[in-house]
């Protein structure tokens, strides 16, 4: 028998209410009894029913809308209250995007983030994107080819690119990440265009490198696609910030 002054013991933690609300929301999202569309009792029937004091409610219903799991809309009766949103929130950029002003991940781990993520996007569109994906995509591409685009602009257009391949993969969370990531990462990306000797010129190079990336998913090969995703992003890394094209992971035991 093992004595039990000797085995480890955890600190006994201080749960605030407003925490204890949103771990009863919680569990009864991942029950299935809260689905999108739903929506919580008012603020004075759901503090009693919940036993707590209404500042604490407001404080976890502040908290969720903020993680963009509930909108809190003012008023009473059916346009107001709050309602479960029915597709995901930004939240998780804005997260992303704090945590990466902190400087608690790297422009290698982005970069290594990105690699893994865009040579499996790159692959599975194309293998799965359809005509309107791909007008969708040549559109996006058209309209980077303006030469009165500020760099802001052509970022933003850059982003959504990357975005819509995600997109066209088939999978929903893996483009909703995508998105958060070059959300996160936006005011960076902007910065280093900013201060090349010519952003413009590398500009036309991005340009011809996204032109040959969606030839290859067009023609459905993935090979390609994915060989193509990888320069382009290193090389953009290795030109911009300085870093190797070794800091990136073995992306080739990521291709399905």
């Amino acid at each position: 028998m093992s004595d039990a002054r000797h085995e480890p013991w955890e600190p006994v933690r201080k749960v605030r209410t407003y925490e204890q609300v949103m771990a009863q929301i919680e569990q009864r999202i991942s029950d299935g009894y809260l689905k999108p569309g739903d929506r919580l009792p008012s603020e004075r029937e759901f503090s009693q029913l919940l036993e707590v004091s209404r500042p604490s409610l407001r404080e976890a219903l502040r908290v969720l809308q903020a993680l963009g799991i509930v909108d809190v809309r003012a008023g009473a009766g059916r346009e107001g209250g709050s309602v479960f949103v029915g597709h995901p929130g930004s939240g998780f950029a804005d997260l992303l995007r704090l945590q990466l002003a902190l400087g608690h991940f790297s422009d290698t781990d982005v970069l290594q983030t990105r690699l893994a993520l865009e040579v499996w996007v790159a692959a599975e569109a194309a293998r799965q994107a359809t005509g309107e994906d791909i007008t969708k995509l040549t559109g996006v591409l058209d309209r980077m080819d303006d030469p009165e685009l500020s760099a802001r602009a052509f970022n933003h257009l850059d982003a959504e690119f990357h975005v819509t391949i995600a997109e066209s993969a088939g999978n929903s969370l893996s483009a909703h990440f995508m998105g958060s990531l070059r959300t996160a990462i936006e005011r960076r990306m902007v910065d280093a265009y900013e201060q090349l000797d010519d952003w413009r010129l590398t500009a036309r190079t991005v340009r011809k490198e996204h032109r040959d990336i969606l030839a290859a998913i067009e023609r459905r090969d993935a090979e390609a696609a994915v060989a193509l995703v990888r320069a382009h992003i290193t090389t953009f890394y290795a030109d911009t910030y300085g870093l190797g094209r070794a800091a990136g992971p073995r992306t080739d035991t990521l291709q399905p």
